[in-house]
């Protein structure tokens, strides 16, 4: 498939457009990434003028907002200029299925940004760029480089990332109802690993679609879908997907093979394995019986395996 497009702080690339002049090049972005994802490179701060190096900016709360101003000059406040940036890019970022952003900064944070403020700094402010974009694409998947360290947000993101590019790409553009019950149907189980009131939730949303609904119930659905998602996936409700999805093989698997994966999701429930082992083997025994629903369904095979997210799980 071709690369999704992505928007990213430029300087993770490794452009050198920090403050200081320097650039925080991530190895795992530009590597593994970087296969998969075509990046669109952001600088909201060097794009309205502020030079290369540059003195620092800070958030600052004041009786009515929270303003990004120079750190030695209060007077100097760009927070209005970075709100133009910002609203000047929505025309591409409504194009891009994700954003990685850099944390802490006063104009890409996205979360626990220091704000200072009469009683000190509080890590409790988002950056002016990350706040805007956040605010008009609420349904765009946006993490921060230093969370795709941990094995669990990564795997997250990147899972939001395909499935919102899948919704953009494969079904937006020429939605109809049956589109959107396709879309349910093959992304069900993943709802149901993160959160199985709302993946209930989302069917009844799904089932009510009708063509004079339909964009309204598509509105619904996709905040409702990508909420869903924003939930870590736990291993418990790994396990009920798994089971539930033995439960298609109950015909065809004889007593040992049932007593095989169940051990295995013991062993999985109890933290010995990583998810990729009994997806593997339930891959496995779908190659040998297939099923037309399981085999459209996303939940064995979310993104590309060589990205090996599961390993970590």
């Amino acid at each position: 498939m071709d690369k999704i497009p992505v928007g990213i702080s430029a300087c993770l690339m490794g452009d050198e457009v920090r403050y200081n002049g320097g650039h925080k090049r991530d190895a795992y972005i530009n590597g593994t990434l970087a296969g998969h994802f075509s990046f669109h490179r952001l600088c909201p701060e060097v794009g309205i003028g502020l030079g290369v190096p540059r003195p620092t900016l800070r958030l600052i709360a004041t009786d009515n907002a929270v303003r990004a101003v120079r750190t030695e000059d209060q007077a100097f406040d760009v927070t209005e200029q970075l709100v133009s940036y910002s609203r000047e890019q929505f025309a591409e970022i409504s194009q891009l299925s994700g954003l990685i952003l850099k944390r802490d900064s006063p104009s890409c944070g996205m979360a626990r940004v220091k704000v200072y403020g009469t009683a000190g700094a509080r890590p409790e402010g988002r950056g002016v760029f990350a706040r805007t974009v956040m605010d008009q694409f609420p349904c765009l998947p946006v993490e921060e480089e230093g969370r795709l360290g941990d094995p669990g947000l990564r795997e997250n993101f990147i899972q939001r990332v395909f499935i919102y590019h899948r919704w953009r790409s494969d079904y937006f553009p020429a939605l109809s109802v049956q589109k959107l019950t396709d879309f349910h149907a093959r992304h069900k189980l993943i709802f149901m690993s993160h959160d199985q009131n709302q993946c209930r939730e989302l069917g009844r949303i799904a089932a009510l679609a009708r063509p004079d609904t339909l964009n309204a119930v598509a509105a619904e659905y996709l905040s409702l879908a990508m909420t869903n998602l924003k939930k870590i996936a736990t291993r418990k409700n790994h396990l009920n997907v798994l089971q539930h999805i033995q439960g298609y093989l109950k015909k065809q698997l004889d007593a040992a093979d049932k007593q095989e994966l169940i051990e295995i999701f013991e062993r999985f429930e109890r933290g010995e394995l990583p998810l990729i082992v009994p997806v593997t083997l339930l891959q496995h025994h779908f190659r040998k019986s297939p099923d037309e629903y399981i085999n459209r369904s996303w939940y064995l095979n979310p993104y590309p395996a060589e990205l090996r997210l599961m390993n970590l799980l």
